[in-house]
């Protein structure tokens, strides 16, 4: 049976590449570099990391002073150790960074919005968009472009996002790359802890991107790349390589909330590929520019 080809990078080429994109852009745009939300977790901490080297880079033999800034704008319902995790990060890279409780302002809209105060979704989503909504505004007025931290899986693979939330930004240097090579790339820059961490949006209480999904980002990128690789919905439903991952995330599953999300594999297919047709509908409201890196495939020696 054939296999779904996942992708490889060279680490050092695609940081240089995402930075070039970045500085590239901050130049063209006659900015003074980049705001971006620092939440602690792993595609911040990497998109961070790999501006500030550019940055850095850049400004040694330009002689120039393109700086990074970092927002840690949390409400009532983060962890206070994701604000830690966010202040470690900017201190470890050297940026400077900035910490706002969003609780007044999210509560400040009891009067225009109560509605959502019901419903912890749209109050999440809400948060998401106030968060967005402080960050563009520093941006402008620090003359600096605001980057997205979105990877390929969640934003272009699923649409896991808020709609001119964290998605209303002007670049998304990141947004190539599979969740798994964020990881990868985090602890190359030195942050393992950050990228063994649960994924998590941070806008409901004890949320997790997993318990969210019912599924991995894992299992997002071999389905979205069977797709792209020429596979049905119905080849994909007996591949080896989809069906002993959904049954790994389904016991996952099982195991930490006492339940079944998907009553079979079918269905969690089918949930991706909905998902992914979200994405693409969002991506035509909103599409910042992403910048392109090198991938490459090696064929599955099992073929």
């Amino acid at each position: 049976m054939s296999q779904i080809n996942l992708s490889e990078i060279n680490l050092e080429q695609v940081i240089q590449e995402i930075g070039d994109f970045v500085v590239n852009t901050c130049i063209q745009r006659n900015s003074t570099g980049c705001v971006l939300g620092l939440s602690g977790g792993v595609d911040s901490t990497t998109t961070a990391a790999i501006i500030k080297r550019a940055f850095d880079a850049y400004n040694t033999i330009h002689k120039t002073s393109l700086e990074l800034v970092g927002y840690i704008l949390p409400s009532k319902i983060n962890d206070d150790k994701d604000t830690q995790d966010g202040i470690k990060v900017a201190e470890k890279l050297g940026i400077r960074y900035e910490v706002h409780s969003l609780e007044p302002l999210v509560e400040a809209h009891i009067t225009t919005n109560p509605e959502v105060f019901k419903n912890k979704y749209d109050r999440g989503n809400m948060i998401s968009r106030i968060r967005a909504n402080v960050l563009s505004t520093k941006a402008a007025t620090e003359n600096k472009i605001l980057s997205g931290t979105g990877n390929r899986d969640e934003d272009f693979g699923i649409g896991y996002y808020t709609l001119f939330g964290d998605g209303a930004v002007h670049i998304s240097p990141i947004g190539n790359l599979s969740k798994r090579h964020v990881k990868s790339l985090a602890s190359y820059f030195g942050f393992e802890e950050i990228a063994q961490r649960e994924p998590t949006a941070g806008l409901e209480p004890n949320q997790t991107d997993f318990g969210d999904l019912g599924y991995s980002y894992d299992f997002v990128e071999l389905v979205l790349e069977g797709i792209s690789q020429g596979y049905s919905r119905d080849s994909l439903l007996t591949n080896n390589q989809v069906t002993d991952l959904a049954k790994k995330d389904s016991q996952r599953y099982f195991n930490l909330f006492h339940r079944e999300k998907f009553s079979s594999i079918e269905s969690m297919v089918d949930d991706i590929l909905r998902r992914h047709n979200v994405a693409l509908a969002k991506s035509q409201i909103i599409h910042p520019p992403i910048a392109q890196i090198t991938i490459n495939y090696r064929r599955s020696q099992n073929e």
